[in-house]
């Protein structure tokens, strides 16, 4: 299963907002066994985010963390 959320107010890195995947399998939940893949990946925005009423004007590149889109 695939988790994902928006957030209204996302945190940025550098005035940047940013996906962070870390990959979790559980194989029990009584008792709770959880396996945490000690690789992850964190991806960044292009472009500074503002929040689109603040700014006026719409940019899709503040919100996309896809490096082969952005490019």
């Amino acid at each position: 299963m695939i988790v994902s959320h928006y957030i209204q107010n996302p945190l940025t890195i550098n005035g940047l907002k940013f996906d962070l995947r870390i990959y979790v399998v559980v194989t029990s939940l009584h008792p709770l066994r959880i396996y945490l893949h000690s690789d992850g990946l964190v991806r960044f925005a292009t472009e500074q985010y503002t929040t689109p009423a603040a700014s006026g004007t719409y940019s899709q590149f503040v919100h996309l963390t896809n490096y082969s889109i952005n490019k």
